[in-house]
């Protein structure tokens, strides 16, 4: 289907945000996969090293990403690129939600601080 609307996008919750799949293997795509980040004010984000690059646009409000342990806030309209093999964190540590648009390519598995390693439902 070209056109997914709001009300069909896929919810997961993890580490206090909020993923809404609108693209991914289950969906119908090959290559990529593309979600709205949802998360809520004072959410820390669990550190984990990602295996494809990782587009985020800040919709609204402001995340602090931090990459390889070089830490910066994006604002609405700022983009973070997290390359593959990153270390990758991702704060709302204001009062404010924010959300932002996230494009991956299909595979992406995060492997977290203790070894573990997990495949994201929102992009099978």
């Amino acid at each position: 289907m070209p056109v997914i609307r709001e009300q069909d996008a896929v919810q997961h919750q993890l580490h206090g945000a909020t993923f809404n799949s609108f693209v991914a293997p289950s969906s119908g795509s090959s290559e990529l996969c593309a979600w709205r980040l949802d998360v809520a004010p004072g959410t820390i984000g669990v550190p984990h090293r990602v295996n494809r690059e990782e587009v985020l646009l800040v919709l609204t409000g402001e995340l602090t990403a931090t990459i390889d342990g070089a830490g910066t806030t994006a604002r609405a309209g700022e983009v973070v690129f997290v390359p593959a093999g990153g270390q990758f964190a991702l704060d709302n540590t204001s009062d404010s939600p924010a959300t932002a648009w996230v494009t991956t390519s299909t595979g992406l598995e995060a492997t977290l601080a203790d070894g573990s390693s997990i495949s994201p439902p929102w992009v099978s």
